[in-house]
């Protein structure tokens, strides 16, 4: 029995590791445990390093940012922007005014506009839209011989025209020194698109050129939408042998409806009207519908600008459409067409409504001021010189 037993002990002893063995196997496998935590703790407390230093940078970024803001933009045009994009961005209201729901709702309410003392404005209904024009008070010199400016609304082809830019035909008309202002309420989206509001826009230009006004002396004027429905008529006028204006004024201009430009996403966050939502005017598809958004009378970014009037073209630096009128002023410039771009630093869309209400508006207005008269006093000159402005 015992030699059975020690039999079995030997076997034993035999058939498993000894336990110094297993201790060492045990804490080679502890060590090796700890490595890897201690790896991995590491490569944790780097990335935050990484992500705390990228916090700092960000925040310095934002702190210089903050310092060229307040040195480039004035405090009341800093309010203006604040207050744009927060009405842009409330809970409800908001999204009703980013997609435009807000203003034609709006526009059905308006209070009657007042004409303002020295000023006459005459409503005149065609077969498709009405037109307003406004002129100084007891104007007796021919059309022949007056200059007139074509003002074209914005509102992403979906909003119509309103008492804002009835106003905005008075501050045109000041600009010019007493010029006309033709402002039309061309069809818009969802009911009429494409090519509704060109057709109209034409309609206006003939109705000028019948009125006796040289086309020479038409300057077209436009926002947003109607920046680059001005485009697309010059375009449309230029493609068929027709008479130009003597030059175009765009603020904002809405020059690509693919959104193909950079700052459509570089903006997307900063722009305090159309930023951080993809419900808005910007990507409403219904203007265009079935047609093709790179058809240059839709996307004028895409259109030959050789032969084309002066051009003023203002946008915004926060815009997402600040790209629409880069793309088109470098075009322009390249084509040998005299061209004056600003960039206005920190500015939203059509900030220029601002009118007087701080300085970067009024600046604007100064700058259509020049302009007007500059195309007032020498058309022909500007036309083979684009170092004028």
């Amino acid at each position: 029995m015992k030699q059975d037993m020690k039999l079995t002990g030997e076997h034993m002893e035999a058939n498993h590791p000894q336990p110094e063995l297993a201790r060492n196997a045990f804490m080679e496998r502890l060590k090796s445990a700890i490595a890897v935590r201690a790896e991995k703790w590491e490569a944790f407390r780097q990335q935050q390093a990484e992500k705390i230093e990228t916090v700092k940078a960000g925040r310095a970024e934002k702190k210089e940012a903050a310092k060229a803001d307040a040195a480039q933009v004035s405090i009341r045009g800093r309010t203006a922007r604040k207050v744009v994009e927060v009405a842009n961005h409330l809970p409800v209201l908001g999204h009703m005014s980013q997609n435009g729901e807000l203003q034609a709702r709006r526009n059905e309410h308006e209070k009657e506009w007042k004409c303002p003392d020295g000023y006459v404005n005459t409503g005149i209904e065609t077969e498709h839209f009405p037109m307003e024009i406004l002129k100084p008070s007891g104007q007796s010199t021919p059309p022949e011989e007056r200059f007139v400016i074509l003002q074209l609304h914005g509102g992403g082809y979906y909003n119509g025209f309103h008492n804002t830019y009835r106003d905005a035909a008075v501050w045109y008309s000041e600009c010019g020194g007493g010029m006309d202002v033709l402002s039309i309420d061309y069809r818009t989206a969802p009911e009429d698109p494409y090519p509704a509001a060109l057709e109209d826009a034409q309609e206006a230009y003939k109705w000028l050129l019948e009125q006796d006004y040289l086309p020479e002396h038409i300057i077209l004027a436009g926002d947003s939408a109607g920046g680059g429905l001005a485009l697309a008529l010059t375009l449309y006028l230029k493609d068929y042998g027709l008479p130009l204006p003597g030059g175009i004024v765009t603020m904002s201009a809405w020059t690509d409806l693919t959104k193909s430009g950079d700052s459509y996403q570089e903006n997307f966050d900063t722009d305090p009207i159309f930023g951080g939502s993809r419900d808005t005017l910007v990507y409403k598809e219904g203007y265009y519908a079935e047609h093709d958004p790179m058809d240059p009378y839709i996307s004028p970014i895409n259109g030959d600008y050789h032969g084309f009037p002066p051009m003023l073209m203002q946008v915004g630096e926060r815009e997402m459409l600040l790209d629409d009128t880069l793309e088109v002023a470098a075009k322009a410039k390249e084509a040998g067409v005299p061209v004056k771009k600003h960039v206005y630093p920190g500015m939203f869309h059509i900030f220029q409504m601002g009118f007087h209400l701080f300085p970067e508006a009024e600046e604007a207005w100064k700058e259509v001021a020049k302009f007007l008269k500059i195309i007032k006093k020498d058309t022909e000159y500007l036309s083979g010189n684009a170092g004028r402005f």
